[in-house]
């Protein structure tokens, strides 16, 4: 078996956290590869004789399996090294809430002691693709959780056009405008009101950001569709976000939103489920009463 680590971020609070790691690993001897910029960050002699990738690198066949360690945007961020081959990832959560990345560093030994067994279990999320008449995301064109149309270079509102199968939706007047797959219900679609969609539920979530509207509601519908955005305002460039890749655009540019034809695979060690996780996370139907 042969691990890809990718680590962004190395502070002093979670140095001793990634050391134990490393250390756990070799001393079950599993091969491991790092990223470039975690191995310059750690400035460690466990880390001398490991090889290395590139941020940008395609990780191919050889990879069993991908450990994130971070937080959720550097889960987010290590997709894209790995959808191609259809690669697991498997996050150990540095950060703060560590939604995707929701396995704790304090149980660094049993996350160790299950991926050397490989006991974990696969689970295909659906991804967002995006097109446009021009170019814009290059082969990157693709999120986990949500595409996002905001407004840039002016307080103003703008105005986003719809279009389910060419059939006209809605124009949203607000700040801007998400649109989520299930697993990306949790994120910035929860915090600007979006429902929670359960993971492999089909659906994509339309979530308007501040509408000027009080009739305006987020809408759920199948992801067998396509959808058209077209974007306008008084500023003459918005917005566009796919995760954490953010690229300007006009109101001469279309968006094609479609589902993906490839899965994000999680790595599930079964120590906790997803309404778990939406409990203990994010506090869902917490009430003193209870």
């Amino acid at each position: 078996m042969r691990l890809a680590i990718f680590g962004r971020r190395v502070n002093k609070e979670v140095r001793p956290f990634i050391q134990e790691f490393i250390q756990l690993l070799q001393q079950r001897r599993i091969e491991f590869i790092v990223n470039e910029q975690l191995k310059e960050k750690m400035h460690s002699d466990l880390l001398s004789d490991v090889a290395t990738y590139h941020e940008h690198a395609v990780l191919g066949n050889e990879i069993d399996l991908m450990i994130t360690l971070g937080g959720d945007g550097t889960f987010l961020d290590a997709t894209k090294l790995v959808w191609r081959n259809e690669i697991p990832i498997l996050g150990i959560n540095l950060g703060r809430l560590g939604f995707l990345a929701r396995n704790a560093k304090e149980d660094l030994e049993l996350i160790v002691e299950r991926v050397a067994q490989h006991n974990w279990v696969r689970q295909p999320r659906s991804v967002i693709q995006v097109s446009s008449n021009r170019d814009i995301f290059g082969e990157e064109n693709y999120a986990l959780n949500e595409l996002t149309v905001n407004r840039t270079d002016s307080t103003a509102m703008i105005t986003v056009h719809v279009y389910i199968n060419d059939k006209y939706l809605n124009s949203y007047w607000a700040d801007g405008l998400i649109i989520a797959t299930p697993t990306g219900s949790t994120g910035y679609s929860m915090s600007c009101g979006g429902p929670i969609v359960m993971p492999g539920s089909k659906n994509f979530v339309i979530t308007p950001i501040a509408p000027h509207n009080l009739a305006t509601r987020p809408f759920v519908l199948p992801d067998d569709v396509t959808l058209r955005l077209c974007v306008e305002g008084r500023s003459s460039r918005f917005l566009a976000s796919l995760d954490s890749r953010t690229v300007k655009i006009t109101k001469k540019d279309e968006l094609i939103v479609r589902k993906g034809s490839f899965f994000v695979y999680l790595a599930d060690l079964g120590q906790t489920d997803y309404l778990t996780t939406l409990r203990n996370k994010l506090l869902w139907g917490l009430d003193r009463r209870n």
